[in-house]
Protein backbone atom coordinates (compact mmCIF):
# COMPACT_ATOMS: atom_id res chain seq x y z
CA UNK A 1 0.00 0.00 0.00
CA UNK A 2 1.33 3.56 -0.99
CA UNK A 3 -0.34 6.68 0.75
CA UNK A 4 0.22 9.92 -0.81
CA UNK A 5 -1.26 13.27 0.29
CA UNK A 6 -3.41 15.35 -2.44
CA UNK A 7 -4.52 18.25 -0.73
CA UNK A 8 -4.40 20.07 2.51
CA UNK A 9 -6.42 22.41 3.19
CA UNK A 10 -7.52 24.09 6.89
CA UNK A 11 -9.14 21.15 8.75
CA UNK A 12 -9.02 18.84 5.41
CA UNK A 13 -7.19 16.35 4.32
CA UNK A 14 -7.16 14.56 1.25
CA UNK A 15 -4.85 11.27 0.55
CA UNK A 16 -4.26 8.81 -2.48
CA UNK A 17 -4.01 5.52 -1.01
CA UNK A 18 -2.57 2.62 -3.73
CA UNK A 19 -3.07 -0.59 -3.75
CA UNK A 20 -5.68 -1.59 -1.23
CA UNK A 21 -9.34 -2.51 -1.62
CA UNK A 22 -12.87 -1.07 -0.39
CA UNK A 23 -13.34 -3.34 2.64
CA UNK A 24 -10.09 -1.84 3.90
CA UNK A 25 -10.51 1.67 2.90
CA UNK A 26 -14.42 1.43 4.41
CA UNK A 27 -13.04 -0.37 7.73
CA UNK A 28 -10.18 2.58 7.99
CA UNK A 29 -13.46 5.29 7.60
CA UNK A 30 -15.84 3.18 10.11
CA UNK A 31 -12.87 3.66 12.77
CA UNK A 32 -12.07 7.51 12.03
CA UNK A 33 -16.05 7.96 12.67
CA UNK A 34 -16.55 5.60 15.54
CA UNK A 35 -12.94 4.96 17.22
CA UNK A 36 -11.53 8.21 17.63
CA UNK A 37 -11.77 9.78 21.10
CA UNK A 38 -12.64 13.11 21.01
CA UNK A 39 -13.78 15.70 24.39
CA UNK A 40 -17.32 16.88 25.06
CA UNK A 41 -19.39 17.92 27.56
CA UNK A 42 -20.85 14.77 28.82
CA UNK A 43 -22.96 15.93 32.38
CA UNK A 44 -24.55 18.97 33.26
CA UNK A 45 -25.48 20.06 36.80
CA UNK A 46 -27.33 23.48 36.62
CA UNK A 47 -28.78 25.17 39.80
CA UNK A 48 -30.26 28.58 38.15
CA UNK A 49 -32.15 29.00 34.74
CA UNK A 50 -34.68 32.04 34.19
CA UNK A 51 -33.34 31.88 30.72
CA UNK A 52 -36.18 30.93 27.52
CA UNK A 53 -34.78 27.85 27.24
CA UNK A 54 -35.55 24.61 28.75
CA UNK A 55 -33.04 22.97 31.29
CA UNK A 56 -32.41 19.95 28.38
CA UNK A 57 -32.58 22.48 25.56
CA UNK A 58 -29.21 24.03 26.92
CA UNK A 59 -27.71 20.73 27.81
CA UNK A 60 -27.94 19.73 24.40
CA UNK A 61 -26.81 22.92 22.84
CA UNK A 62 -23.26 22.42 25.49
CA UNK A 63 -22.92 18.80 24.38
CA UNK A 64 -22.56 19.63 20.87
CA UNK A 65 -19.82 22.28 21.31
CA UNK A 66 -16.25 21.02 20.01
CA UNK A 67 -13.38 21.33 22.38
CA UNK A 68 -10.01 21.29 21.30
CA UNK A 69 -8.84 17.41 22.84
CA UNK A 70 -5.59 16.60 23.58
CA UNK A 71 -5.34 12.68 23.71
CA UNK A 72 -1.94 12.48 26.16
CA UNK A 73 -3.81 14.75 28.76
CA UNK A 74 -6.87 12.16 29.30
CA UNK A 75 -8.52 8.56 29.22
CA UNK A 76 -11.31 7.11 27.89
CA UNK A 77 -13.48 7.06 31.11
CA UNK A 78 -13.94 3.28 31.11
CA UNK A 79 -10.13 3.01 31.21
CA UNK A 80 -9.44 5.06 33.60
CA UNK A 81 -7.75 4.00 37.18
CA UNK A 82 -10.35 6.10 39.04
CA UNK A 83 -12.82 3.23 38.15
CA UNK A 84 -15.52 5.26 36.69
CA UNK A 85 -15.56 7.40 40.14
CA UNK A 86 -14.17 10.62 38.05
CA UNK A 87 -10.93 12.27 38.29
CA UNK A 88 -8.43 14.75 36.61
CA UNK A 89 -7.10 11.93 34.32
CA UNK A 90 -10.73 11.55 32.99
CA UNK A 91 -12.54 14.61 33.25
CA UNK A 92 -12.88 18.42 33.76
CA UNK A 93 -15.13 21.07 34.49
CA UNK A 94 -16.43 24.16 32.94
CA UNK A 95 -18.71 26.52 34.86
CA UNK A 96 -20.50 29.53 34.03
CA UNK A 97 -22.52 32.24 35.92
CA UNK A 98 -24.09 34.76 34.27
CA UNK A 99 -26.63 37.53 34.16
CA UNK A 100 -28.93 39.18 31.65
CA UNK A 101 -28.87 40.77 29.64
CA UNK A 102 -26.31 39.22 27.55
CA UNK A 103 -25.52 36.74 24.73
CA UNK A 104 -23.94 33.89 26.32
CA UNK A 105 -20.95 32.38 23.88
CA UNK A 106 -18.58 28.89 23.67
CA UNK A 107 -15.76 30.92 24.91
CA UNK A 108 -17.63 31.99 28.00
CA UNK A 109 -17.64 28.97 29.99
CA UNK A 110 -14.49 29.00 32.37
CA UNK A 111 -12.47 25.67 32.30
CA UNK A 112 -9.88 24.62 34.96
CA UNK A 113 -7.99 23.48 32.05
CA UNK A 114 -6.70 26.15 30.31
CA UNK A 115 -5.21 24.61 27.24
CA UNK A 116 -9.34 23.50 26.50
CA UNK A 117 -10.83 25.96 24.14
CA UNK A 118 -14.23 26.01 22.04
CA UNK A 119 -13.10 25.46 18.35
CA UNK A 120 -15.52 28.14 17.58
CA UNK A 121 -15.72 30.95 20.15
CA UNK A 122 -18.89 32.01 19.04
CA UNK A 123 -21.04 29.84 19.38
CA UNK A 124 -24.44 30.71 20.95
CA UNK A 125 -25.39 28.70 23.82
CA UNK A 126 -28.64 31.27 25.16
CA UNK A 127 -29.70 35.22 25.32
CA UNK A 128 -30.40 36.05 28.42
CA UNK A 129 -32.60 38.97 28.68
CA UNK A 130 -32.58 41.67 31.64
CA UNK A 131 -33.16 39.60 34.82
CA UNK A 132 -32.62 36.30 33.77
CA UNK A 133 -30.20 34.24 35.29
CA UNK A 134 -27.93 31.06 34.27
CA UNK A 135 -25.42 28.86 36.48
CA UNK A 136 -24.14 25.72 36.01
CA UNK A 137 -21.25 23.03 36.07
CA UNK A 138 -20.46 20.65 33.28
CA UNK A 139 -17.97 18.09 33.02
CA UNK A 140 -16.39 16.69 29.57
CA UNK A 141 -14.60 13.42 29.20
CA UNK A 142 -13.44 11.34 25.96
CA UNK A 143 -15.45 9.42 24.43
CA UNK A 144 -16.12 8.38 20.94
CA UNK A 145 -18.72 8.09 18.37
CA UNK A 146 -19.66 4.80 19.16
CA UNK A 147 -21.57 5.86 22.34
CA UNK A 148 -23.04 9.35 20.60
CA UNK A 149 -22.27 11.20 17.24
CA UNK A 150 -21.23 14.40 19.50
CA UNK A 151 -17.87 12.10 20.26
CA UNK A 152 -16.89 11.65 16.50
CA UNK A 153 -13.96 13.61 15.14
CA UNK A 154 -15.06 14.44 11.80
CA UNK A 155 -16.06 13.40 8.45
CA UNK A 156 -14.19 10.53 6.68
CA UNK A 157 -15.52 9.84 3.14
CA UNK A 158 -13.79 7.86 0.07
CA UNK A 159 -14.01 7.15 -3.86
CA UNK A 160 -12.58 4.88 -5.94
CA UNK A 161 -9.85 6.90 -8.33
CA UNK A 162 -11.58 7.85 -11.61
CA UNK A 163 -10.35 6.18 -14.32
CA UNK A 164 -12.11 8.12 -18.05
CA UNK A 165 -11.61 7.13 -21.18
CA UNK A 166 -12.99 9.53 -23.89
CA UNK A 167 -13.28 8.06 -27.98
CA UNK A 168 -14.76 9.85 -30.89
CA UNK A 169 -17.26 12.27 -29.25
CA UNK A 170 -19.80 14.12 -31.46
CA UNK A 171 -21.13 16.73 -28.40
CA UNK A 172 -18.17 17.50 -27.18
CA UNK A 173 -18.73 20.95 -26.14
CA UNK A 174 -22.04 19.56 -24.25
CA UNK A 175 -19.97 16.67 -22.69
CA UNK A 176 -17.72 19.90 -21.30
CA UNK A 177 -20.36 22.37 -19.99
CA UNK A 178 -22.46 18.76 -18.37
CA UNK A 179 -20.01 18.44 -15.84
CA UNK A 180 -20.46 19.93 -12.40
CA UNK A 181 -16.74 19.92 -11.33
CA UNK A 182 -15.43 21.17 -14.30
CA UNK A 183 -13.36 18.10 -14.64
CA UNK A 184 -13.39 18.73 -18.88
CA UNK A 185 -11.90 21.40 -20.96
CA UNK A 186 -12.31 21.83 -24.79
CA UNK A 187 -8.86 22.33 -26.94
CA UNK A 188 -10.07 22.97 -30.23
CA UNK A 189 -12.67 19.98 -30.93
CA UNK A 190 -10.79 17.64 -28.80
CA UNK A 191 -12.14 17.21 -25.02
CA UNK A 192 -9.09 16.93 -22.42
CA UNK A 193 -9.11 15.42 -18.58
CA UNK A 194 -7.59 18.59 -16.50
CA UNK A 195 -8.42 17.58 -12.65
CA UNK A 196 -9.10 13.85 -13.41
CA UNK A 197 -9.09 13.72 -9.14
CA UNK A 198 -12.08 16.56 -8.86
CA UNK A 199 -14.63 13.85 -10.87
CA UNK A 200 -16.91 12.73 -8.53
CA UNK A 201 -18.27 9.74 -10.70
CA UNK A 202 -21.52 11.42 -11.18
CA UNK A 203 -21.87 9.99 -14.99
CA UNK A 204 -23.44 13.33 -16.15
CA UNK A 205 -21.07 12.68 -18.74
CA UNK A 206 -21.62 9.75 -19.73
CA UNK A 207 -25.26 9.82 -19.79
CA UNK A 208 -24.99 12.57 -22.79
CA UNK A 209 -22.30 11.12 -24.88
CA UNK A 210 -22.85 10.79 -28.33
CA UNK A 211 -22.62 8.00 -29.84
CA UNK A 212 -23.62 6.10 -26.38
CA UNK A 213 -20.73 4.31 -25.01
CA UNK A 214 -17.87 7.53 -26.41
CA UNK A 215 -17.51 8.29 -22.82
CA UNK A 216 -17.01 5.34 -20.28
CA UNK A 217 -16.28 6.72 -16.67
CA UNK A 218 -15.29 3.75 -13.91
CA UNK A 219 -13.71 4.04 -10.21
CA UNK A 220 -10.48 1.58 -9.25
CA UNK A 221 -11.01 -0.81 -6.86
CA UNK A 222 -7.37 -0.66 -5.70
CA UNK A 223 -6.64 3.16 -5.99
CA UNK A 224 -8.54 5.46 -3.59
CA UNK A 225 -9.08 9.22 -2.70
CA UNK A 226 -9.39 9.29 1.32
CA UNK A 227 -10.60 12.64 2.42
CA UNK A 228 -10.78 13.26 6.02
CA UNK A 229 -12.31 16.52 7.30
CA UNK A 230 -12.05 17.75 10.97
CA UNK A 231 -14.23 19.15 13.50
CA UNK A 232 -11.13 20.61 14.62
CA UNK A 233 -10.93 18.91 17.90
CA UNK A 234 -8.37 16.71 16.51
CA UNK A 235 -6.06 17.79 13.53
CA UNK A 236 -7.07 15.14 10.34
CA UNK A 237 -3.38 13.70 10.67
CA UNK A 238 -3.77 12.66 13.99
CA UNK A 239 -7.28 11.54 13.59
CA UNK A 240 -5.90 9.17 10.93
CA UNK A 241 -2.99 7.97 13.07
CA UNK A 242 -5.45 7.28 16.04
CA UNK A 243 -7.66 5.37 14.03
CA UNK A 244 -5.16 2.92 12.50
CA UNK A 245 -3.67 2.32 15.80
CA UNK A 246 -7.36 1.81 17.07
CA UNK A 247 -7.51 -0.68 13.73
CA UNK A 248 -4.27 -2.54 14.84
CA UNK A 249 -5.33 -2.90 18.70
CA UNK A 250 -8.67 -4.34 17.34
CA UNK A 251 -6.98 -6.81 14.91
CA UNK A 252 -4.45 -8.00 17.45
CA UNK A 253 -7.55 -8.63 20.09
CA UNK A 254 -9.15 -10.57 17.04
CA UNK A 255 -6.03 -12.66 16.79
CA UNK A 256 -5.89 -13.34 20.50
CA UNK A 257 -9.26 -14.50 20.59
CA UNK A 258 -9.03 -17.07 17.56
CA UNK A 259 -5.74 -18.04 18.68
CA UNK A 260 -7.70 -19.34 22.65
CA UNK A 261 -10.50 -20.76 20.43
CA UNK A 262 -8.09 -23.29 18.95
Amino acid sequence: MDIKALKKEGNKLTLLINGSDNVYINTLRRMILTNVPTLAIRKINITKNSSALFDEMIAQRLGLIPFTTDLKSFDLIDECSCKKNGCSKCQVSFTLKAEGPITIYAENLKCQDNDIKPVHPKIPIVKLLKGQELEFEAIAGLGIGKEHAKFSPGLAFYKGYPKINIDKVKNAEAIVDSCPDNVYELQGKQIKVKDLEACTLCNACVDIADPVGSVVVEASEKDFIFSIESWGKLSPKEILNVALDKLDEKLDAFSKAISKAK
